[in-house]
């Protein structure tokens, strides 16, 4: 490496020429400072671009949501049924016995909503009745030559078409609905407290038929806590097919009466009364009150 040396009060000193190495050093730092800048300025406007593009957005689905709202609103002046999605409870009385059940609905059009529903009912049999045994006063009835409850249980899918809307707020809409699934019957034994040889028993038809159905020997009936640990599981499948008036004023709540009929058919017979035919198809008719909320 070159150098100039020259004396100054008698010392020499050495000028390097690392003076342009210094000036070079320089030059890149404000090069890289430069492009520093640039880089962050770029950021800086792609992100203030995203963040207006998200508020946009943002801004354009509230106003989606305004307008959804405005015209649900319409659509309820109007007695238009329109949501979402319904959550209902109902009870019914069956014509051979009665139930409650729930059901979720989403609607998909304008006019048909899916419908998923759980139903847990009781089925009687026609010649069941209530009789007061030898303890008339703190006797529990009994239903004499009853041998099991049945209860089925429902899980279905169907749909619910509007066959005609309110046409105002005070209004009834109507709507038809079907759906069919599958049965979980559920057998649980009767149980008698009768006077027995070794004095007041309870028992169940298959321990002792012959004073089971010994009405002398009846005292009262065993009463409802009893046979549940005994449940015996019957498969089968149904179907159902109704017509629902609703008459709630407003679309976000469900006030409706329903009026129906449904088939129940089972993989064995179904043992109910002692000395009657068992069956495996139960037809019955039903009318229900549904309350709920809308979405």
């Amino acid at each position: 490496m070159k150098t100039i040396s020259r004396v100054l009060s008698g010392r020499p000193i050495k000028v390097s020429i690392f003076a342009l190495n210094l000036r070079y050093l320089q030059s890149s730092n404000n090069r890289f400072v430069k492009q520093s800048i640039l880089i962050i300025c770029i950021l800086s406007l792609a992100y203030t671009s995203m963040a207006q593009s998200s508020r946009e957005k943002r801004q354009e689905k509230k106003e989606a949501k305004r307008e959804r709202i405005n015209e649900m609103v319409r659509q309820a002046e109007e007695g238009i049924l329109v949501y979402n999605k319904q959550s209902v409870f109902g009870i019914q009385l069956r014509t051979n016995g009665y139930g409650a059940f729930y059901e979720l609905g989403k609607m998909k059009t304008n006019r048909k909503t899916n419908i998923f529903r759980l139903d847990i009912t009781e089925i009687k049999h026609a010649k069941e009745e209530k009789l007061l045994g030898g303890s008339f006063i703190f006797g529990n009835p009994y239903v004499y030559g009853k041998i099991n409850n049945f209860y089925p249980v429902t899980l279905g899918f169907g749909q619910q078409y509007i066959l005609g809307q309110k046409g105002n707020k005070n209004g009834v809409a109507v709507t038809g609905l079907y759906m069919a699934g599958l049965s979980a019957g559920l057998l649980r034994p009767y149980y008698l407290n009768v006077d027995g040889p070794n004095g007041e028993q309870t028992i169940k038809y298959s321990q002792d038929s012959t004073l089971f159905l010994d009405q002398s020997a009846i005292i009262s009936g065993g009463g409802f806590g009893k046979g549940w640990s005994e449940l015996k599981f019957k498969p089968g499948a149904f179907a159902k097919v109704a017509m629902r008036f609703d008459f709630g004023r407003y679309n976000e709540s469900v006030q409706a009466l329903e009026i129906g009929m449904s088939l129940e058919a089972y993989a064995s017979k179904i043992p109910i009364m002692a000395l009657q035919k068992e069956n495996r198809l139960f037809f019955q008719g039903h009318i229900a009150f549904l309350f709920g909320r809308r979405k």
